[in-house]
């Protein structure tokens, strides 16, 4: 699913234009962003949980040259569902 797809479910599941969609959808992206830039957490209760976690440092290869190479340690996000929602996906 799309964006643009997204925000059309929203529009017809919440009874608003697709701009108000649109711009609701594009603040609770915001804030999750921000969310985890500030407090690196975010927990919708029954949804699942965002976290940033720290990937650390490893060594990798090069596919084509097989070469290795450092890879820095990262921080990324990662989604841990909840019950809810793992109950739905069965």
């Amino acid at each position: 699913m799309t964006k643009a797809e997204l925000v059309v479910k929203i529009a017809e599941k919440a009874n608003l234009t697709k701009a108000n969609a649109e711009r609701a959808l594009n603040a609770f992206l915001e804030t999750v962003e921000s969310t985890l830039v500030s407090e690196g957490k975010l927990t919708l209760t029954g949804f699942g949980t965002f976290v940033v976690e720290l990937r650390k440092a490893r060594v990798g290869r090069n596919p084509r040259t097989g070469l290795e190479l450092k890879i820095p340690e990262t921080k990324v996000v990662k989604f841990r569902p909840g019950k809810i929602l793992k109950d739905a996906v069965k």
